[in-house]
C-alpha cells in the first residue's frame, strides 16, 4: 500500500511541472517558496519536498502565509519567523508583523516560486498574499513564477459585487467579485497589469484543463486548503456563508461541517429552514440543524440553526443564497442579530470588507434593499466577465 500511486490525472498542474520548469524557466536560481499544505502534485508530493529535492535549482528560503506552511495555523493566528526543522532554512512569515516580503528576506532569494491551491474567491486571504509577493518582487527585481492549479468549480461562473474604492484590505485586495471564476495565475496575470511597477511574472500553466471542468474531473487529489475549507463541499457554499463571519451568527466553525451550517443559540433553525426552502433557490436545500461549536462564536452553546445541502451544482449560486440567508435571519431576530463591530476605531465593520462595500451592512434588512444589492451584483458579476477577458489563458 506504500508504493500505491494516485490514478493518471487528467490535469497536469504546475507542480507536476516543476522539474522541468527547473531545468528552463529558473535554472540555477535560488528559490524562494511561497507555499501551503494544499500545494502537492497529482502523487501527494508536496511543493516542499519537490524544490527540497530540485538539481536545477535551490530552495534556500520558504514563505508562510495564513494557516502556516503546513496548514497548522488557525484562522487568524498571527505568528512570526522560524527555521523549518526538517530542511534547516529560513520560513519568513507573511501573517504576522508584514504581510509583504521585506527586501531582506529576499536577499539570497534569485527567483520566488508561488504554489498555493485558491479557491477562486476574493476574500480567501491567500490572493492578497499574492499581490503583496508581485509587488515585492517588482521592488526587488526578482522573478515571480508561478505553479498554477485549477479553480475548484471551473472557470465560467462569476458572482457578487466588486470592490468598492476605499474598501480594500487583506480579505479584498483588488476590484473584482466575491467570486473570480478564473484560476490563480489568471489572476496573477490581472493584478500585474493593475501594479505600479510589474513583475516579471511567468506562470506555468495546467495541462489538460478546461473552463467547463471542476475539481473532481480533474483527476487530482483534493487536499484542504485551509482548516475550515476541509473539502470541496465546504468551498462550494463559502462565498455565501462567509458573510456570516460579519455577524454574531456562527459560519460553523469549531464543528465538523464549517460554512455548511450557520446558527446561533437564540435562532429557530426549523423556521429558518421552511423560510429558506420556500424561497425555492436553485440548487440548495436547507435543513435543520443543532451544533455546538468546539472554538469560535458561542463556543460550547448549543446553537439552532440550517445546514446547506448543494442539489444541483450547476444551478446554485453560492453568494447570493448566502445573501438572502443573512436576509432572513437578520429579518426575523431584530433584537438579537448584529454586525461585528470595527476591530479599532475609524476602522469599518469587518462585513464591509468582507462584501466590498457598506450595501449589505445597510440595505440587506430591507425587502427592497436585498434585491437592489442583487442587482447590483449582478451586473458587476456581468461586467467582470468582459473585464477579465483578457487574461484568461484557458479554453
Amino acid at each position: 500500500m506504500g508504493n500505491r500511486r494516485w490514478s493518471h490525472p487528467s490535469v497536469r498542474t504546475g507542480a507536476d511541472q516543476l522539474h522541468e520548469a527547473a531545468k528552463t524557466v529558473f535554472a540555477g536560481a535560488r528559490v524562494g517558496l511561497v507555499t501551503c499544505a494544499a500545494a502537492v502534485n497529482s502523487q501527494f508530493v508536496s511543493t516542499v519536498d519537490s524544490c527540497a529535492e530540485l538539481k536545477d535549482a535551490e530552495l534556500t528560503a520558504m514563505f508562510a502565509c495564513e494557516h502556516g506552511i503546513r496548514g497548522e495555523r488557525q484562522a487568524g493566528v498571527l505568528f512570526g519567523d522560524e527555521t523549518d526543522p526538517r530542511l534547516g532554512i529560513p520560513v519568513f512569515s507573511l501573517y504576522g508583523e508584514t504581510k509583504k516580503p521585506t527586501e531582506a528576506m529576499l536577499a539570497h532569494v534569485d527567483a520566488v516560486l508561488f504554489d498555493i491551491q485558491d479557491i477562486g474567491v476574493r476574500f480567501f486571504t491567500y490572493l492578497a498574499t499574492l499581490a503583496y509577493v508581485m509587488e515585492a518582487c517588482a521592488h526587488s527585481g526578482k522573478t515571480l513564477i508561478l505553479l498554477d492549479r485549477p479553480n475548484p468549480f471551473g472557470g465560467f461562473c462569476c458572482e457578487g459585487g466588486k470592490l468598492a474604492p476605499g474598501f480594500e484590505s487583506f480579505v479584498g485586495i483588488a476590484p473584482i467579485p466575491f467570486r473570480t471564476g478564473m484560476t490563480i495565475g489568471e489572476f496573477a496575470l490581472y493584478m500585474n497589469d493593475r501594479l505600479e511597477r510589474k513583475c516579471d511574472l511567468k506562470v506555468i500553466k495546467l495541462q489538460g484543463w478546461r473552463r467547463t471542468m471542476e475539481f473532481d474531473e480533474t483527476g487530482l487529489p483534493w487536499v484542504s486548503t485551509s482548516p475550515n475549507t476541509p473539502t470541496l463541499d465546504s468551498c462550494r457554499v463559502y462565498p455565501g456563508t462567509c458573510l456570516f463571519e460579519g455577524t454574531n451568527v456562527s459560519e460553523g466553525r469549531g464543528t465538523t461541517r464549517p460554512f455548511e451550517m450557520i446558527g446561533a443559540p437564540w435562532l429557530d433553525g426549523g423556521r429558518l429552514a421552511r423560510e429558506m426552502n420556500g424561497l425555492r433557490l436553485p440548487g440548495v436545500h436547507f435543513q435543520p440543524v443543532y451544533f455546538t461549536p468546539a472554538f469560535s462564536k458561542h463556543q460550547g452553546e448549543l446553537c439552532s440553526g440550517v445546514q446547506l445541502y448543494v442539489t444541483d451544482k450547476e444551478t446554485f449560486r453560492s453568494v447570493e443564497t448566502g445573501l438572502r440567508l443573512v436576509h432572513q435571519v437578520s429579518k426575523h431576530d431584530v433584537e438579537r442579530f448584529a454586525w461585528i463591530p470595527p476591530f479599532k476605531e475609524g476602522r469599518k465593520h469587518f462585513i464591509d470588507y468582507l462584501t466590498g462595500s457598506d450595501l449589505v451592512r445597510t440595505m440587506v434588512q430591507d425587502e427592497a434593499g436585498m434585491e437592489t444589492i442583487v442587482r447590483l451584483w449582478n451586473e458587476d458579476a456581468k461586467d467582470w466577465r468582459r473585464e477579465r477577458e483578457p487574461y484568461l489563458i484557458y479554453n
